[in-house]
């Protein structure tokens, strides 16, 4: 297939705001193009490359060469050019990636250039999010999109199912095994615990952590552990993988919480739980430093058996019943009276509030449904960083004023700025990281690749017709970066918009 052919039908999405014809219009593409190629179709509409970060930026991506008269260039050949990008390195790399990439685009169409620089820059904002990619592969090749996403959710990349799916091998070959990590299942947000259970119905409660995901496998002797994005860190958290090692049980699969705790049980700064997973060389004298503990609070395999399509009730009791206390999420079943107490009491033990769960929901990996629902102390959103602006005073020289963004339908966003919450080092390692991810600049405005994602606080929403999206941060303060999240996990517009919205 041409690479022409899903430039189109990129343009041809962005140019539609309805949901149905999107998926009417990939799926058409999907069912004509070959099934070796199918993999690189559904990646590149998807914004992504196959091939991940590949070194190629705005400085790289500004002067293009003339395009070219004529449509030539094939899918298959395309990403062939960008795996021989990748795989440079080392002395001359430089020069010849730029001799590559200007070959690449100077076969391209115009409408091709266009493409390309948007999907190297990893700005393809055409409204093909993830979720609407699955439900065109699910109407290509026939499949209810439910067993798509299953099939997504044990796989782990969607790319790949498609490719199966489309390909004549079905999805019959994606199940749950341990050491193939899953896509997690995520919670929504709620301000209050009335409101999560008016979503959940009966539910049970957890502490929510102000650590890092993880997700540890067992299967004989051998145990794995995974980050919420799939990463191996196994060599990374020995005394979780002993702890996990030691259990009387033949396989396991385990979602949970890893963090550091201080003296009497406190949480340290999430920071210190995330410098375990940055240490590689001396993970010993990293383990003595900042010991890290792991609570378990679902449970997807056991010995043999999956319980992803159990409910929720039958997991937890199933947790509970294979783990030692010390290793199992706390948690209490209620109405909003009776969690009150429950969620006083994971305040006042340093956490950050808890997460009501349906106890009639399976676990459904990869998706943010309303059978969790997060509540914390404070109004926090998880949003990216579009763009900086360059300090004055102290903060000269230094990106500080970031602007911020929810994902909406066709991009981010924009909900305001801050400053607010930046130490020092904070800005620099800030200024350092934007300048990286820099795409163009504007005054004293630098453009960044939607790709950071920050924790924001702030005291309330008002609405604005400054932001496109109609609402404005009110004292929005910094956090923390969340780098163990991309950016397809920051919250919606929606989301935020469901914030003001009055209860009926």
């Amino acid at each position: 297939m041409l690479l022409a052919d899903v430039a189109a039908v990129s343009r041809a999405v962005a140019r539609t705001r309805s949901r149905r014809a999107k998926i009417d219009l990939l799926a058409g593409l999907l069912r004509r193009v070959p099934p070796s190629e199918v993999a690189i179709a559904v990646s590149y509409l998807s914004g992504e490359l196959p091939q991940g970060a590949i070194g190629v930026g705005w400085a790289s991506l500004s002067q293009r060469p003339p395009p070219a008269g004529e449509r030539s260039l094939a899918l298959a050949e395309v990403d062939a050019t960008l795996s021989g990008l990748a795989g440079l390195s080392g002395r001359g790399s430089q020069d010849a990636r730029r001799t590559l990439l200007r070959e690449l685009l100077g076969r391209a169409t115009g409408d091709e250039q266009e493409f390309l620089t948007a999907l190297l820059l990893g700005e393809l904002r055409q409204g093909a999010l993830r979720g609407v990619m699955t439900e065109a592969v699910a109407a290509a090749c026939g499949h209810p999109a439910s067993e798509v996403r299953r099939a997504v959710m044990l796989a782990g990349d969607l790319a790949t199912v498609a490719a199966a799916a489309l390909g004549g091998a079905g999805l019959q070959g994606f199940s749950l095994r341990p050491g193939e990590p899953v896509q997690p299942m995520l919670a929504h947000g709620a301000t209050t615990l009335e409101d999560a259970l008016a979503r959940t119905g009966d539910a049970v409660a957890e502490y929510k952590l102000d650590g890092a995901r993880l997700q540890v496998h067992r299967d004989g002797d051998r145990v794995w552990a995974f980050t919420r994005n799939l990463a191996d860190v196994t060599g990374r958290v020995p005394e979780i993988v002993e702890a996990v090692a030691a259990l009387p049980l033949d396989s396991v699969v385990l979602d949970g919480e890893a963090i550091a705790l201080g003296p009497g049980g406190r949480p340290l700064a999430f920071q210190e739980t995330m410098s375990r997973f940055g240490s590689r060389l001396d993970v010993a004298r990293a383990r003595e430093r900042t010991p890290l503990s792991f609570f378990a609070f679902d449970v997807l395999h056991l010995d043999g058996a999956d319980l992803l399509d159990r409910p929720q009730h039958e997991r937890s009791a199933a947790l509970a019943g294979s783990l030692p206390p010390e290793l199992v999420m706390p948690c209490a079943i209620g109405d909003a009276g009776a969690l009150r107490g429950f969620f006083d009491a994971a305040i006042a033990a340093g956490h950050e509030g808890v997460v009501v769960k349906s106890l009639d929901a399976p676990y459904e990996a990869g998706r943010r449904g309303a059978a969790w629902v997060k509540v914390k102390r404070v109004h926090t959103l998880d949003l990216v960083v579009l763009a900086a602006e360059w300090g004055h005073g102290r903060r000269r020289g230094m990106l500080s004023n970031l602007h911020l963004g929810a994902r909406g339908p066709d991009g981010f966003v924009m909900l305001g700025k801050t400053f607010k919450g930046l130490t020092d080092d904070l800005l620099r390692w800030q200024t350092e990281r934007l300048l990286e991810l820099a795409t163009g600049r504007a005054g004293h405005v630098v453009h960044v690749r939607p790709e950071l994602v920050v924790e924001v606080a702030f005291d309330g929403l008002q609405t604005s017709p400054r932001y496109p999206g109609g609402l404005a941060l009110r004292f929005a303060r910094v956090k923390r970066y969340r780098p163990d999240k991309d950016a397809s996990e920051a919250d919606t517009i929606e989301r935020v918009r469901a914030l003001v919205a009055p209860r009926p």
